[in-house]
């Protein structure tokens, strides 16, 4: 039965990425009136460019908030399954790092894919897309803003505007003037690089279901599996230092750098000079401001959050920004007013939580996981969850396998984490009764 009232109303999202595309069929499945004003040109019509894809890792938040919009049986086929870390050393020794236990894992997909596939299915839903039109400001007061396309302006009144346009987005920079608007975003001083590894006769040219990772200290190199049976390896180089992108200025320097710290995986990339030099070197940003909205305004996913990568969560935490909103729309019987504040207020502590965890989880792949203390403390962590499965949960499981707010698995995980290091230093990681206890207090 079609809601009259909803379809009277009009919203406005900024942004048809992936949480702008979400939400815009999660709240067209509500029977609202949706329109999606995005700056970039279709990129159903348009080629990807090279070294700007980032594979991302699609865990348990992302699947269902994709299946509360019905939308994920349509990407099962564009997924790989990682089932935990492979780990390089210098000499090409392995060694594996499960996720979780048996059965749980997270799954490799194109950036580009799935976002074509929501942008796809939100269209079929009556979701309105205007490509090539760029948000100039809005006006906060009365839920207006301009857009511009081919040097013509478009003013637009809707019910409500989303801002889902990234870590740089439109509606927050309209927001920073308004009185007690906080806001903070903080660039880390390494930069990352794309580079892909084709096939090797035909096939993966290394094990296909694993986040494969390099550790170098101060640096990493992973390597996600493709449909296609390429992998996307992505640098992650300080920009400045001893070894840093500042000294990687020829052909030399480039190829002693690579053969020196990845030797094995070097020669799997026959034209690893070209693309070294044609893909681009790009930033990381975390961003955090508060609040996420202004009357009927309201900041989602990135551009209220945005992170790094390095927990696998940013899409994630952006998909279920959507999911729960909507849950909370029609708990509130989406009374907008009440709604948006509402929203922003309690759901700014969980993006926070996995802003630290992200940051955080960096230091532990480019050093700690080569590190045999860190190591031997996982498999207890590991053991722990087998014997006491309810109340020890691995703050990595707690993040990418379960629906506990993000603010609650980092309190917990931090204070499992202090207590594996206690136990550690006092020589009884084996006893797992006396971890047990020493967690209880």
């Amino acid at each position: 039965m079609i809601n009259l009232d909803r379809e009277n109303q009009h919203i406005a999202i900024l942004g048809a990425g992936l949480a702008g595309s979400l939400l815009a069929l999660l709240l067209r499945n509500e029977g609202f009136k949706v329109s999606v004003y995005e700056k970039r040109i279709d990129p159903r019509e348009t080629k990807i460019p090279e070294g700007k894809s980032i594979n991302l890792a699609l865990s348990h938040r992302g699947i269902r908030a994709l299946e509360h919009a019905n939308a994920f049986t349509p990407l099962k086929d564009h997924l790989i399954p990682m089932n935990g870390r492979m780990m390089h050393d210098h000499d090409g020794k392995l060694t594996f790092l499960s996720y979780g236990t048996e059965g749980q894992f997270i799954n490799s997909v194109s950036r580009n894919e799935l976002n074509l596939n929501l942008i796809n299915q939100a269209e079929k839903s009556g979701v309105s897309f205007h490509f090539g039109y760029k948000c100039e400001r809005v006006n906060l007061e009365k839920t207006e803003f301009v857009v511009s396309n081919n040097g013509k302006y478009y003013t637009h009144n809707t019910d409500v505007v989303f801002g889902a346009d990234g870590a740089f987005s439109a509606l927050r920079k309209s927001m920073l003037p308004q009185d007690r608007f906080d806001y903070q975003q903080m660039y880390i001083g390494h930069g990352y690089k794309e580079l892909a590894m084709p096939p090797r006769n035909g096939d993966f040219a290394m094990e296909p279901n694993y986040l494969h990772i390099w550790p170098r200290g101060n640096f990493m190199l992973i390597a996600l599996p493709n449909p296609d049976k390429t992998f996307t390896c992505t640098l992650f180089l300080g920009f400045e230092g001893e070894e840093s992108w500042e000294n990687l200025t020829d052909d030399k320097s480039v190829l002693d750098f690579f053969h020196g710290n990845f030797p094995d995986m070097t020669s799997k990339i026959p034209d690893l000079l070209e693309q070294f030099h044609r893909n681009p070197t790009s930033s990381l940003i975390t961003v955090r401001c508060q609040p996420w909205h202004h009357k009927r305004c309201m900041l989602i996913g990135d551009a209220a959050h945005a992170i790094v990568p390095f927990y696998g969560q940013g899409m994630n935490a952006a998909f279920e920004d959507c999911r729960l909103f909507v849950e909370m729309g029609k708990e509130m019987n989406f009374d907008w007013d009440r709604l948006l504040q509402t929203f922003s207020g309690t759901r700014k502590k969980d993006a926070d939580a996995i802003a630290d965890l992200a940051l955080r989880n960096f230091i532990e792949m480019r050093d700690q996981v080569a590190d045999s203390s860190f190591l031997e403390r996982k498999t207890v962590d590991a053991r722990l969850h087998e014997k006491f499965a309810n109340d020890w949960i691995p703050m990595y499981s707690m993040v990418t396998f379960s629906d506990i707010p993000y603010h609650l698995a980092l309190k917990k995980g931090l204070e499992q984490e202090k207590a594996l290091i206690d136990a550690q230093q006092n020589n009884y990681l084996s006893n797992l009764e006396k971890i047990k206890r020493s967690l209880a207090g």
